[in-house]
């Protein structure tokens, strides 16, 4: 099956910020996070995927179609939620139901009223009424409806009550296991993050640290508590150090120094995803 999406070289430049270059492809059936700091071009990135911007240089395709060619037929298999959404204040859930189940041919009307239930959202009320946390809940009803199978979400529950986001989390997991469906997701929360994604696209101020894989990221970091005082020199797959403390990526590497080296260690753990991320993000 081919790819969903796939980004080539893609560079963007803002006043003296600059993205990219950026390369990542969106497999079928996966969920990819975007991880970064703030304004590392996160939501620029979905912006440009979207053509809702404009790239200074390389390309996006979206099923096998190059946004930024005149043919918007993409646009049928890819449902998107902005982090901010205008002109939809004057409107009522129901006629804003209206107006997008009529342009998604695969419109999901059951699992839109399972959502609007489930979130306890008014459709009758207008749109600019709503509290944000409210509105954020209409607005994935709507966009998780479409049924596409590419979802791209910027921060989807920025707004949220707990149990909602529990809930939401939990109506994503069913979603995906349709079959043939793939997520991008921009989030700052870390257990959304390890609840949902199966790759991590790290930006640190702009810049591609990396696609990889959570669960081997999860087991390659690794922190070794040593019995014996460090050498000077690096040691093989050292992220950082302290004390007689070491975070390795390469463990394997490392035992290998530290037994050659006759360098002990008390105990050994993993990383949590949360420090992980700092890492790549601050070292």
């Amino acid at each position: 099956m081919k790819a969903y999406a796939e980004i080539s070289q893609l560079q963007k430049n803002i006043d003296d910020f600059q993205l990219g270059p950026i390369d990542l492809t969106i497999e079928p059936e996966t969920i990819t996070a975007l991880v970064g700091n703030n304004g590392t071009g996160k939501s620029t990135l979905l912006k440009l995927m979207m053509n809702l911007a404009s790239r200074d240089s390389g390309d996006i395709k979206l099923f096998n179609t190059s946004v930024s060619n005149g043919n918007e037929s993409w646009k049928r298999n890819v449902a998107y939620l902005p982090q901010t959404i205008i002109g939809m204040d004057a409107y009522t859930g129901n006629t804003l139901k209206a107006l997008i189940e009529s342009l998604y041919p695969n419109w999901d009307d059951s699992l839109f009223i399972e959502m609007i239930n489930l979130f306890d959202v008014p459709l009758n009320k207008r749109f600019g009424k709503l509290s944000q946390g409210v509105r954020q809940k209409l607005n994935l009803a709507l966009t998780v409806a479409r049924n596409t199978p590419l979802l791209v979400l910027d921060e989807p529950t920025a707004f949220m009550d707990i149990p909602s986001k529990k809930f939401f989390m939990d109506i994503l997991v069913d979603w995906m296991d349709k079959g043939d469906r793939s997520i991008i997701i921009t989030s700052h929360q870390v257990e959304d993050i390890k609840k949902l994604s199966d790759y991590l696209f790290v930006l640190r101020n702009g810049k591609a640290i990396g696609n990889f894989e959570k669960e081997a990221l999860t087991e390659n970091y690794k922190r070794y508590w040593l019995n014996g005082l460090l050498p000077n020199t690096a040691i093989p797959g050292e992220v950082s150090r302290a004390n007689l403390q070491i975070i390795s990526n390469k463990p394997e590497k490392t035992e290998v120094f530290l037994q050659k080296n006759n360098i002990g260690w008390i105990d050994r753990k993993s990383l949590e995803l949360e420090e992980i991320i700092t890492l790549l993000l601050t070292t």
